[in-house]
């Protein structure tokens, strides 16, 4: 069986659980699903970001959206659905939400379940991409094992 540790921020839409579920054929998939709620320190990363993709409207509501301990709820919630989701495809999936040193908690994931590879799938971040910062970045000089950064599609 092929062990993914799966990185994500929001919910799985249908076209990612597909797209990760189908990445390798016909082989058995089992998923470790880490969930990262939204930290008040990302704003104007996140910011800047919806700027530079043209989404001002975003950029406008960032602030409306819970962040840190506020965003706990909604990323169990996303998690669990993201978890069933990837279930219903007859893989195996588990999964925590990741308050506290993604990184390091990530390491740890990758070594405890003797994973294959590592696949961050997020939406764009291109402040954090162009400076190395984003998580798919600095997990490859981490984790030793193959590190895959995917962009999640919109619900």
């Amino acid at each position: 069986m092929f062990t993914t540790v799966l990185m994500i921020e929001k919910p799985l839409v249908s076209t990612d659980v597909e797209l990760v579920s189908t990445l390798h054929g016909e082989e058995e998939v089992s998923f470790v699903v880490l969930m990262q709620p939204r930290g008040r320190q990302d704003r104007l990363l996140r910011a800047l970001d919806d700027v530079a993709l043209g989404e001002l409207e975003q950029a406008v509501h960032e602030a409306d959206e819970p962040e840190g301990s506020e965003a706990t709820p909604p990323a169990r919630l996303a998690l669990e659905h993201s978890l069933k989701a990837l279930r219903d495809t007859g893989a195996e999936a588990v999964g925590q939400v990741i308050e506290k040193h993604p990184l390091d908690v990530l390491t740890a994931v990758v070594a405890e379940s003797n994973a294959d590879e590592v696949i961050v799938l997020t939406a764009p971040h291109l402040v954090e991409e162009f400076f190395h910062r984003d998580w798919a970045s600095r997990a490859r000089h981490k984790v030793g094992v193959p590190v895959l950064r995917l962009f999640a599609h919109g619900e």
